[in-house]
């Protein structure tokens, strides 16, 4: 124990707990940098950082609280048994089960309830309900589970809701205000509450009929043997069903696209309607079914996976073109240049200027220990009873950095946007290199149109359903942090090359070009995104849900602004990314890049 790190002491810690409060001996805990998750006995909770900040302690130690009260107190036979298959539906009974299983483990255990409590409020930070303006605009699955959770723990909403809460509450309480109290009298048997949270669900108009199960509970719900009829080869029973918050939609989305002999048809078409483009709307429209159900309704643990990964790619500019061709390519990128070189140039000296200058020496005077400081030497000359004067050189507060700059590749881009980002990121890469800041230039985008060899593999294989991410990727380095810019200056002229351009897929791109940065020694990173548009990639968006690529998206960005060391900024070239990104600004004329680009680094320079 003595030799293990802060942070390893602190993940035996977690899983001593975990195994106490589960009564699982088995049970496993370890750190994730992807969404939290619970499966079967296994266990995994964000990873804080190796300072261990105390908020980000208190988050792991709450969803560590959370998923053994979850091994200890839920069914997952049961509650597959009584979940409904709509996706809105089946979010807000997950919720309404969370909070049973939360309120019921917490009970007399006061720091419990503070971990649960701090857990909660993080989830809360990018649930839509904080920013809802009108009653459509809040999640049901979130109000529903904090109403729940009131009711069992006594315990009012995070303040950070309240706005929210106020839009909705009202109008649930008198739909279902009888259910929501008969919940805390079947607290302790987990059949009875699911039937009486599928109540609440027909009270709520979010489902049609008679769903409370009946039948299929006289088998018996204590037995979890039941629960291989619905997961086959689950040998532990709650594997891959326990976490009602995540995993457990890609069931119900599972159950709903085998209604249909073609999966790839029968999810198309169900959000053709609904999706399109978001506009004013914001998250509207990304969840068609039903006119309160926003894209932030979903299950927060959205599982995203690619269907092979065989055809994928990470290459070098170089090796997709020969050299005679990047010549000429590059030439021709000069020749844009021309027109630009003296506007872009002025703003590249401007942010030289500003990051030399935070670069300079400077000496502290009149030390007791140190240099000799010569310039007062004649003092002691003149009057030999002075004492010698030292100085000694202070510590710049200027960390050594690398930046990021990552180019959206896509098809939408062709034309003025992505010569102006190539000029832009070759200026860019030269200026920081003066200053002695490492530079990466990364391009993505797809292999091929409408899903390549990855689609091929799809349909030979019969087409399963829900099949995730349905197309090869291209992930392009354009040059290298520790390449030096005038090695690395032809390939940028690739940009300029007819048919480089397809589709985008901006989740993966982005947990590239991070993992890329996060291998980096040095003590500042920063990842800029150049981008004109939400991702779009039709083979996958045509047998998944319309949501799919954006979902992961925004699932990826929260998790990088909200657990990285690497700070994340964004341009957008004719498209809003600020839904997206907490720092980013929207530009609609692609010549306004360059200058954008400088003052967003600046920014980034002189703010810590």
């Amino acid at each position: 124990m003595a030799t293990d790190t802060p942070l390893e002491q602190l993940r035996t810690v977690l899983g001593g707990t975990a195994r106490a409060l589960s009564g699982e001996g088995e049970a496993e805990l370890s750190f994730t940098s992807d969404a939290p998750n619970q499966s079967g006995r296994s266990i995994r909770v964000p990873m804080p950082s190796r300072t261990l900040p105390a908020e980000q302690v208190a988050e792991a130690r709450g969803f560590a609280d959370g998923f053994a009260l979850r091994i200890k107190h839920h069914d997952s036979a049961i509650h597959n048994r009584g979940a409904p298959v709509e996706p809105v539906a089946r979010a807000v009974f997950d919720a309404i089960e969370t909070a049973r299983v939360e309120a019921l483990g917490s009970r007399g255990f006061a720091g419990i309830a503070d971990n649960l409590d701090h857990s909660l409020g993080v989830r809360l930070r990018s649930d839509p309900i904080t920013r809802a303006r009108n009653r459509e605009e809040v999640p049901l699955s979130t109000a529903v589970g904090l109403m729940v959770r009131e009711r069992l723990t006594g315990r009012e909403a995070p303040a950070s809701v309240a706005l929210g809460m106020a839009l909705v509450r009202e109008w649930i309480e008198a739909r279902a205000g009888s259910d929501l109290d008969s919940l805390a009298l079947a607290i302790d048997d987990q059949k009875v509450f699911a039937s009486l949270a599928a109540k609440l669900l027909q009270d709520l108009d979010l489902v049609e009929g008679e769903m409370v199960p009946d039948e299929s509970d006289e088998g018996g719900g204590e037995d979890e043997g039941t629960d291989e009829q619905e997961q086959p080869g689950d040998e532990e029973g709650d594997s891959e069903a326990s976490e009602g918050d995540g995993q457990v939609e890609a069931r119900g989305e599972q159950s709903d696209s085998d209604q249909s002999e073609d999966g790839e048809q029968s999810q198309s078409e169900a959000m053709e309607d609904g999706d399109g483009e978001p506009g004013d709307d914001g998250e509207d429209g990304m969840q068609p079914v039903r006119p309160n159900r926003p894209w932030g309704d979903m299950p927060p643990q959205f599982e995203y996976r690619p269907y092979t990964t065989q055809f994928d790619e990470v290459i070098a500019a170089t090796e997709l073109c020969d050299t005679e061709e990047l010549d000429r390519l590059r030439s021709y990128l000069d020749q844009q240049l021309v027109h630009l070189q003296s506007a872009v140039t002025k703003l590249a000296n401007r942010l030289q200027r500003r990051l030399m200058a935070q670069q300079n020496r400077s000496w502290d005077f009149d030390q007791e220990e140190g240099i000799l400081d010569a310039a007062r030497l004649a003092r002691v000359i003149v009057n030999p009873m002075l004492s010698l004067s030292y100085k000694s050189e202070r510590d710049t507060e200027f960390k050594d950095t690398v930046v990021t700059l990552l180019i959206d590749n896509s098809g939408s881009m062709r034309g003025r946007p992505i010569s102006i980002a190539a000029i832009s990121a070759d200026i860019m890469a030269r200026t920081l290199e003066r200053v002695g800041v490492k530079t990466e230039i990364l391009g993505f985008t797809t292999r091929a149109w409408k899903g390549g060899q990855s689609r091929e593999k799809w349909l030979a294989e019969g087409r399963p359903a829900q099949p995730g991410r349905l197309n090869d990727v291209r992930h392009i380095v354009y040059k290298q942090a520790d390449e030096p810019w005038r090695r690395a200056k032809k390939s940028l002229g690739l940009m300029m090359r007819e048919g480089l351009l397809k589709e985008n897929i901006d989740g993966e791109a982005l947990l590239w070009a991070h993992s890329r940065l996060i291998a980096r020694h040095e003590d500042r990173k920063i990842l800029m995104v150049i981008s004109d548009g939400a991702p779009v990639d039709d083979s996958t968006l045509s047998v998944n849900s319309g949501s799919y690529l954006e979902r992961h998206l925004r699932q990826v960005i929260g998790w990088i602004e909200g657990r990285s060391p690497v700070e994340l900024v964004a341009i957008g070239i004719g498209h809003d990314v600020t839904r997206y990104y907490q720092r980013a600004v929207t530009i609609m004329d692609a010549e306004q890049l360059a200058g954008t680009m400088v003052e967003q680094l600046a920014a980034l320079f002189d703010t810590e």
